[in-house]
């Protein structure tokens, strides 16, 4: 017979000063825990409740932390992470036609890929994100390198309507989208999405097949959408209507639609969206360093529509850190609605984790500290200066904290950074592989 009274045995004991569990909206546990067990959320109690409960394998004591879920970016090309820097200061069109297509062109192989998403990945569990949204080509590499480093990740499967390394012609695009998605279909870490890439690169045959693949497989789609004015125009000369109008027409303005910028919209459009059920991913700050507009965030918000937020790639932004861009979301939604109570700490954290979680359908496994979840968790460190007094942690979390106060990450219950270490990857080996990176990049003739 067992006693009943003993101690449960758990994996893993996380003790904070302060539990942000973001559901309920706007709460902060203090002198709380969370239990791990199997890489799943067990219960968040007292800590002493806690210590009394359980008996775990391993405690972990953060008397100046903010425990919280892992950041969620909804949003970015990974593996042009190895271009950081290469082309700045031009405008959408240039930079990407003139600059990023024809390196893109030249260097694009799966050893680009897996490099690329290797630094990213470094770089994000740095800054607390442990989730990401993932569009670029060779998505079977992408997701290798995402499970080989114990990352979670929803994977694009590209469609472009021309050739490029990853495939040749529209059939082979939706061949090795289905290969892709069938070998990743059951795995705990990733999954996948349709990722056509914009409107003004994918025809309306391609979409009609998007969309039928879409319905069948249960996946998202995740596209650039009403970018800039330029491809709204662009679309009314071409087909009669603006984008949104156009995708409506071929049935996909739907609650699996994961919709990127989205800078140009009319109040139609947004509540379309929101009876719609589609995910709206803000990216402030590449939109703001490409001047493609301001996403109405506020909008979306009181409209109904789940927003999101994501980096973007670091081509265009020119970094992953979900904490620096949360706080451009937070601010810039506040100019745009000319409302300085508009898009609050708390509703800014809930886009970065919860509301990124929702748009690409992993909101029953993260974005929250809920029981039954999957443990993905960071720890924010507040005792420093830069921190200091600290009088509401929501409020310090998103307009005062820096990524460089992350002190521990863990996924599914499995710690990937510690005390601002990372575990299992060589920092040294990473920044000499990206350095060499750069000096094949120097070497293309321009």
């Amino acid at each position: 017979m067992t006693d009943a009274s003993a101690p449960q045995p758990c994996d893993l004991l996380i003790e904070a000063a302060y539990v942000v569990p973001i559901a309920p909206h706007g709460l902060v546990l203090e002198d709380h825990a969370v239990a791990v067990d199997g890489g799943r959320i067990l219960a968040l109690l007292p800590q002493a409740e806690a210590r009394a409960r359980f008996a775990p394998r391993q405690v972990i004591s953060r008397p100046h932390g903010a425990l919280m879920p892992g950041l969620v970016n909804a949003h970015t090309h990974n593996p042009m992470t190895l271009l950081r820097g290469v082309a700045d200061d031009l405008p959408l069109k240039v930079w990407l036609q003139e600059h990023i297509w024809p390196i893109e062109g030249a260097l694009i192989s799966p050893e680009f890929v897996a490099d690329g998403i290797t630094l990213a990945i470094a770089e994000m569990l740095r800054g607390g994100t442990t989730c990401v949204n993932e569009n670029y080509f060779f998505p079977d590499v992408q997701a290798a390198t995402y499970k080989r480093h114990g990352f979670r990740a929803r994977v694009g499967l590209p469609v472009i309507d021309f050739p490029t390394a990853w495939a040749k012609s529209d059939d082979e695009y939706f061949d090795r989208a289905g290969e892709v998605h069938d070998q990743w279909r059951d795995d705990p870490l990733i999954a996948t999405a349709f990722a056509p890439h914009a409107p003004y690169t994918v025809n309306d045959a391609n979409f009609e097949r998007v969309r039928m693949l879409s319905d069948q497989l249960d996946v998202p789609v995740h596209l650039h959408l009403h970018e800039t004015a330029q491809e709204v125009a662009q679309s009314q000369e071409k087909h009669g209507q603006r984008p949104i109008a156009r995708l409506d027409r071929l049935g996909l303005i739907n609650d699996r639609l994961i919709a990127v910028h989205m800078t140009q919209l009319t109040e139609g459009e947004i509540h379309l969206c929101a009876e719609r059920g589609v995910s709206v991913v803000h990216c402030p700050e590449s939109n703001l360093k490409l001047a493609s507009g301001f996403c109405p965030a506020c909008a979306l918000l009181r409209a109904g529509v789940n927003l999101a937020i994501g980096t973007d790639g670091c081509a265009s932004n020119n970094d992953l850190d979900m904490f620096g861009e949360t706080r451009t979301a937070a601010l810039l939604a506040k100019a745009v609605a000319q409302d300085a109570a508009a898009f609050d700490a708390a509703s800014a954290l809930r886009a970065a984790t919860l509301g990124g979680a929702r748009a690409i359908g992993f909101d029953h496994l993260v974005g929250s500290i809920e029981v039954g979840k999957q443990a993905d968790l960071a720890c924010v460190d507040l005792s420093a200066l830069e921190t200091q007094p600290l009088h509401h942690v929501l409020s310090q979390l998103v307009y005062a904290t820096g990524r460089q106060q992350v002190a521990d990450v863990w996924i599914a219950g499995r710690p990937r950074l510690l005390q601002r270490e990372l575990v299992d990857m060589d920092v040294v080996a990473i920044v000499a592989n990206a350095r060499q990176w750069r000096e094949r990049i120097r070497a293309l003739p321009r």
